[in-house]
Order: C-alpha cells, then sequence, then structure tokens
C-alpha cells in the first residue's frame, strides 16, 4: 500500500470523528448517529476486499466485529451511569475502559472459540 492511500484513508477517517465530535456539541444524538455508523467496518471491510480480493478473509473480518461489538457496549454503559453517580469524568472513562478492555479478552476467546474465527 502507498503512502498516498494510507494518507487519504487515515484523513478520511479522521474527518468522520472531528464531523461527528462537531455535530455532537450541537446535538448529542445526531453526533451518535454518525459515529454509530458502521461506515469504519465498511471502509475496512472494502479495503481488505480491494486488497487481498479474499472473501473468506472477509467474512472473517465481518464475523470477528460482531463478536467485538457487544464486549465494545459495555463502555456506553458504564460512562453515563457513573457520571450519572456523580463520578469525576476521568475515573468514570478509565472504569469504562478497564471493564470494555476485560470484556474484549472475553470476546476474542468466544470469537475463536465460539466462533470459529482466526
Amino acid at each position: 500500500m502507498d503512502w498516498v492511500n494510507l494518507a487519504g484513508k487515515g484523513l478520511f477517517s479522521g474527518a468522520v470523528i472531528v464531523t461527528a465530535s462537531e455535530i455532537a456539541k450541537r446535538s448529542a444524538v445526531f453526533g451518535a448517529l454518525v459515529i454509530s455508523l458502521p461506515l469504519a467496518s465498511i471502509m475496512s471491510m472494502t479495503w481488505l476486499y480491494n486488497d487481498t480480493q479474499d472473501t473468506a478473509q472477509v467474512a472473517d473480518f465481518a464475523e470477528s466485529i460482531l463478536w467485538l461489538v457487544i464486549p465494545s457496549m459495555l463502555l456506553f454503559v458504564i460512562l453515563p451511569f457513573l457520571l450519572r453517580r456523580g463520578w469525576g469524568f476521568e475515573a468514570s472513562m478509565a472504569v469504562g475502559i478497564i471493564a470494555t478492555i476485560l470484556a474484549y479478552g472475553i470476546g476474542v476467546w468466544a470469537a475463536q472459540a465460539v466462533g470459529q474465527v482466526s
């Protein structure tokens, strides 16, 4: 992959994040809508297929994403729960991230053991 292609991917991905954060300043729901769209997954699967032409690899990648979306939701449960109970942002985020990392470990194990993905 050449550096121009890589830089283009990075700029596009960064633009999505900047757009979502700017929209969220005006409307939390619409900012969340933009960031919750599976744009990164769609782009990654498209680039993976374009680079490899391997549909089995794309299928494994898509299934792995599914297995790992579930544990990633833990952050979005814990963070608002703690913030609404008076915890500081940094502590709430740290607890959410640590819990999510632990859940990811379980998710990776489940994807490999149960989902049969590599």
